[in-house]
């Protein structure tokens, strides 16, 4: 069979050559034949096939990388990587590491099924991909792709808690975003961030809140900044009512993994009741599986504030 003559430029000869996984009419573009291709994608060949028409030239498992690669490749110019493997590539820890279809998005007036491997999803807000080995949806674009998706109220609180925690987004942000994409499984999100623009910052002080919707207790500021009258700021609590100038803190054992972690917990203890600061501690399982204790205690702890001159301490709100 005669050998094609190329199809593509010099420089795209080059980057394809240096590619390990492409799409087969690229292959044919420098004169492959595609006999020759499937061949060599059989079973124990040197190739394997990725997705329809998109080749891997290398014939070990596919890694997360290789699916992630491909499904770009198979999606088209301007796709980019959104959700769980947008997230993981972001940094995030605390959301669950993908497995399922690689989630993609691409131009509306594209289409793309996927083969199952690659959820491939249109939209008329195709973000511009930042410089850098990967194109990647922005963090609060991303996040919310995948909390969209999920049915899992805690994973949601835990993946809308970490974007903002890391950074990456304001919570304004993250409603805008909301805001301005599809309505369909928005409900669950929406909700998280009604408590996360209240100022709360993760899981544990979600179901915080939770428990003092039914205490009966003044609405407390979550996160705030604490300043002395002298104006110097003084540790962030996890919840303060300002009323009587209680603290109440959420100590999760993520927190405590060494010795340091516990000595910072006793620090920010120690510094706040020396400024007379009544300072309530509760661990997140109480929460869940004692709840009637918890909010006793901390209705002893208001009264009990509230008997002594409340001390000059000013607090703003998260973020302000």
């Amino acid at each position: 069979m005669p050998r094609r003559s190329l199809a593509l430029a010099p420089d795209q000869v080059a980057t394809l050559c240096s590619a390990t996984i492409v799409r087969v009419s690229a292959l044919e573009s420098l004169g492959v034949p595609r006999r020759t291709i499937y061949e060599r994608c059989r079973p124990g060949g040197p190739w394997r096939t990725l997705l329809p028409g998109i080749v891997g030239l290398t014939n070990g498992p596919p890694t997360r990388d290789d699916r992630r690669r491909a499904a770009l490749v198979y999606a088209g110019p301007g796709a980019v990587l959104t959700g769980l493997d947008a997230l993981q590539i972001h940094g995030m820890r605390r959301v669950p590491p993908p497995s399922g279809p690689v989630h993609v998005l691409i131009p509306h007036d594209r289409r793309r099924l996927g083969a199952g491997q690659v959820l491939s999803e249109r939209t008329e807000r195709l973000p511009r991909a930042r410089p850098g080995r990967w194109p990647l949806a922005p963090l609060s674009r991303a996040v919310l792709d995948f909390c969209r998706r999920s049915r899992d109220r805690e994973q949601i609180r835990t993946a809308l808690a970490e974007a903002v925690q890391r950074g990456g987004c304001t919570p304004g942000e993250l409603l805008g975003e909301l805001n301005a994409g599809s309505h369909r499984g928005s409900a669950v999100p929406r909700s998280v961030l009604t408590e996360i623009v209240g100022g709360v910052r993760s899981v544990a002080e979600a179901h915080a809140r939770e428990v003092l919707l039914a205490a009966g207790l003044p609405a407390p500021m979550w996160n705030p900044t604490l300043r002395t009258a002298a104006g110097e700021i003084l540790p962030c609590p996890d919840a303060w009512f300002d009323d009587v100038a209680l603290a109440w803190e959420i100590d999760s054992v993520e927190f405590h993994y060494d010795v340091a972690d516990y000595e910072r917990t006793v620090e920010r203890h120690s510094r706040m009741t020396s400024y007379g600061i009544v300072v309530v501690h509760t661990v997140p399982r109480a929460l869940r599986s004692r709840r009637s204790e918890v909010v006793d205690e901390l209705r002893r702890a208001h009264a009990l504030a509230r008997l002594r001159p409340r001390p000059d301490i000013h607090a703003a709100a998260a973020g302000s």
